[in-house]
């Protein structure tokens, strides 16, 4: 088999079960592996580390599918561990709460670079890496054989892919092609969702415990839903009887189909307001002329897509944060988060810490909030967990 050998003192990570091999720390490659083919690395004393998928355009040249040198990587092995993430998911009971979850999350479910999400009876799929690429068509027959469902479509229509050498690749992979708009269940708040036009997969199954926890706290209470998308946390606070929601995105079509799920949960309009603009040109009027709201969520798209750039999200995160306490009413709720993977938890809080002190303002953390559990963590991966948040009362 061809093989990776690591330069001395670089096995370090790996045998701390870390799934990513990077270009800096391999000392050379033998032989003549195609993208996405299986590799072996090795220590430079040649001790063995794990199979992975060899990814030559990458910054992430070996991504590693397992630790176990008796383990073969072929149908088998994505059969089992299409097998295993399924029986998490029925372990967690998440069927029973939503008929849309994660089904598939990556390296956390040892398979890198697979993201497959369950919307009713379709799947949707994304492959990332040149691995996930390569083997494509058995992680697609082991998807029809384990999981019951009409089809699966793809959107691998990511940025991402392109690190990898790949182009874009979106469509139907097997069975009937999902209808434009279809329907589904997230803890009894329907939604309608546009698989082959939406964001991501076609909805934010990573929230889906955050939208419950805005429906709990959310009675009689005014709202405001920034970045509202098609309404995923506003729906939510109607659920739970908030007195008015207002939902800004600068998407007029994510508007309309948040309008859309308000009358499919039988909401009117007068609970609630569309307002497609620019958030942060919105929150600076609503502080210029002091309107407030009881409860506000601020669930931005990435501020922080690489290192580099943390330094600028950073700041981005902070005037948002600022914006948004400064128009929160005293006893006044903020959810807020970061999605950025390169934004630890602690930096976050000391950003949103930050924005209050300079606002005059404090609040008290009631909840640290995260994914869903059907996003798990590879206990060895810590890129796996993304998704921070906190739920604050302002005083």
């Amino acid at each position: 088999m061809n093989s990776i050998i690591l330069k001395p003192g670089r096995e370090k990570s790996l045998i701390r079960k870390h799934p990513w091999v990077f270009s800096g720390a391999i000392q050379r490659l033998e032989g003549s592996p195609e993208p996405g083919e299986t590799v072996s690395v090795l220590s430079a004393d040649r001790k063995f580390l794990g199979y992975g998928a060899y990814s030559p355009n990458s910054q992430i040249t070996v991504r590693i599918w397992t630790w176990d040198r008796d383990e073969e990587i072929g149908p088998a092995f994505f059969r089992c561990k299409i097998k295993q993430a399924v029986r998490l998911r029925d372990e967690l009971a998440i069927p029973s709460q939503t008929d849309a979850y994660r089904l598939i999350f990556s390296e956390s479910d040892s398979i890198p670079g697979l993201i497959a999400d369950r919307f009713g009876e379709y799947l949707v799929c994304q492959f990332s890496s040149a691995g996930a690429e390569y083997w494509k068509p058995d992680i697609v027959q082991a998807l029809k054989e384990s999981v019951p469902c009409k089809g699966i479509y793809e959107r691998s229509d990511l940025g991402v892919r392109k690190k990898e050498g790949l182009r874009d690749s979106t469509g139907l992979l097997w069975g009937d092609k999902p209808p434009e708009e279809l329907r589904i269940s997230e803890a009894g708040r329907l939604f309608g969702i546009n698989i082959a036009g939406g964001h991501k997969t076609g909805h934010y199954l990573d929230q889906r415990e955050n939208h419950s926890l805005v429906q709990e706290y959310a009675s009689g209470r005014t709202m405001l839903d920034c970045f509202s998308y098609t309404g995923g946390f506003s729906i939510a606070a109607m659920k739970g009887n908030a007195s008015h929601v207002s939902l800004a995105d600068s998407s007029a079509p994510a508007l309309a189909l948040a309008a859309q799920n308000a009358a499919l949960n039988g909401f009117p309009e007068s609970v609630y307001t569309l307002i497609e603009v620019d958030i942060f040109k919105l929150l600076r009027t609503y502080r210029d002329d002091n309107k407030t709201f009881d409860m506000v969520v601020l669930d931005p798209p990435k501020f922080v897509e690489s290192k580099n750039q943390l330094e600028k999200g950073a700041r981005a995160y902070k005037d948002i944060n600022m914006l948004g306490i400064k128009i929160l009413n005293p006893g006044g709720l903020l959810f807020t988060f970061s999605c950025s993977g390169h934004m630890e938890d602690m930096l976050f809080q000391k950003i949103v810490a930050d924005a209050a002190l300079d606002t005059g303002r404090e609040l008290r953390i009631v909840r640290w909030l995260t994914q869903a559990p059907d996003h798990p963590v590879a206990s060895g991966f810590p890129e796996s967990k993304y998704l921070k948040g906190l739920m604050a009362i302002a005083t």
